[in-house]
């Protein structure tokens, strides 16, 4: 198992990536490479004061860094000698098993759709976000940000790959589906949650309880609520924002802490042929290491093999 690691990607590299994979090693992981892209003038230092073994790590030298504000598309074919570009080469002709990033995120999502593709069967991949429970549990919100504008069966199959992932890599054995609308009942909503009622409902790979609404989404409704990327965005931003309130406030709750996103890492993206997990710009150690551990999951539970068996002559 090999998972390629971008160093320089967030606003905290080389230095916070580094201090991830120490405490990841740090757990004995065996059978397992890291391949760290990224300037290795700064990252040999790194890991000598770090004391990382250098057997379970191999360095690809990159040239190029794509910074956070620059045109996603553009960048991608101008610095094919970036980190991130080189990540996914690598990724791409099989070199690697996994590629981790987390820096600028629409070149990652451009990397995803153009280099790895989506998987067979699958009009649009999406990405996902974890939201917390009352009950300490989990929830999935699908999708967040990679598709602003949907047709119904793009949310049918947000909905079954938002399954997949809670079922295999979330541990729920029968995660409930629920689609987030402005009221309870069957007909409520604008077209596309109208047009999306129905497939949900007849899609027999689902357990599709109905809607939801906003107010239910920290309640124990569902471990997957469904949405379009625009309405998932601007769900996430608000919880982001309402999260950054608690810690200038200084409030310490159990619940409301675990809307720090450090504690689960990244997100993938869901529906491409290959694992990549994308983390946010302003990661910590702690974020690289829980966003190694899922990429580590994702392959060791052949997680890409599960979808494509589930898309097959879809």
């Amino acid at each position: 198992m090999n998972i390629a690691l971008d160093m320089m990607g967030g606003d905290f590299a080389p230095l916070e990536a580094v201090k991830g994979l120490q405490l990841f090693l740090s757990e004995k992981q065996n059978n397992l490479t890291l391949t760290l892209i990224g300037d290795t003038e700064k990252i040999r230092p790194l890991l000598d004061q770090y004391q990382i073994d250098s057997k379970s790590i191999s360095l690809f030298h990159s040239e190029q860094i794509i910074g956070m504000h620059e045109h996603p598309t553009k960048a991608m074919k101008e610095k094919p000698q970036s980190s991130i570009a080189i990540g996914f080469h690598l990724l791409a002709t099989s070199k690697v098993d996994a590629f981790i990033s987390a820096g600028n995120t629409g070149a990652m999502l451009v990397g995803s759709l153009f280099s790895i593709k989506a998987i067979e069967g699958i009009s649009r991949p999406a990405i996902g976000a974890y939201i917390p429970r009352e009950n300490g549990e989990l929830s999935l919100l699908i999708d967040v940000g990679l598709n602003a504008d949907c047709k119904p069966e793009n949310l049918s199959q947000f909905a079954l790959l938002g399954t997949l992932f809670a079922r295999h890599i979330l541990n729920f054995e029968t995660p409930r589906v629920a689609l987030i609308n402005v009221g309870e009942e069957e007909g409520k909503g604008n077209l596309l949650c109208q047009g999306a009622y129905p497939l949900l409902k007849e899609n027999s790979k689902l357990n599709f309880i109905g809607n939801i609404e906003g107010r239910d989404l920290l309640m124990n409704k569902a471990e997957i609520y469904v949405c379009d990327g625009f309405t998932g965005n601007v769900l996430l931003k608000f919880a982001e924002s309402f999260y950054d309130i608690i810690q200038k406030r200084n409030i310490r709750d159990e619940f409301l802490n675990r809307f720090n996103f450090e504690i689960y890492g990244g997100v993938p993206v869901l529906g491409v042929n290959k694992p990549v997990i994308i983390g946010h710009g302003i990661s910590h150690s702690g974020a690289f290491n829980n966003m190694i551990k899922m990429a580590q999951k994702m392959i060791e539970n052949n997680f890409i093999e599960k979808i494509k068996s589930n898309f097959i002559n879809v």
